[in-house]
């Protein structure tokens, strides 16, 4: 049986861990080293799209990918409970015109009792910005941990 630490209830540091976990994960942009965090009946609502099951959930986030360039994400621990993680989390992004985003969200996690995330609610908007205004700097992939979080940026 698959299991990906640490597993719930949470405490404030685990929850953290799972927090930092996810974020790693999902600056990857490896669609299959990420589904692999959820069960394989899955479910989300990510802004107005429904993901059902863990191949879904692969294909979105490759088609995400695709069109989300030079992709960097930060997420915050809001709020913990039992089984349950909420967030909060900005990621930055260009399309292939060459505009950028920074995108706000809040997402509320449920997890299984082997540390798989179950359910996945996101609420995300968009705003554009210049490149000028960019704070996620860092090279592709994991931020470095000396890299200021949501709080400290004014996020």
């Amino acid at each position: 049986m698959e299991t990906r630490p640490p597993l719930p209830p949470f405490t404030a540091d685990t929850a953290r861990q799972k927090v930092r976990a996810a974020e790693d994960g999902w600056n990857s942009r490896d669609a299959e080293r990420v589904s692999l965090a959820y069960t394989v009946d899955t479910r989300w609502r990510n802004r107005s799209e429904f993901v059902n099951g863990r191949a879904e959930a692969r294909a979105f986030l490759q088609r995400k990918w695709v069109r989300e360039l030079d992709y960097r994400l930060i997420k915050e621990l809001w709020a913990f409970e039992g089984n349950r993680i909420a967030v909060r989390f900005a990621y930055e992004w260009h399309d292939d015109s060459g505009q950028w985003y920074r995108s706000y969200g809040n997402e509320n996690w449920e997890f299984d009792a082997n540390g798989l995330m179950a359910v996945r609610h996101a609420s995300i908007n968009d705003l554009p910005i210049a490149e000028a205004e960019r704070k996620f700097r860092w090279p592709a992939g994991r931020r470095p941990d000396d890299h200021p979080g949501l709080t400290d940026l004014g996020c």
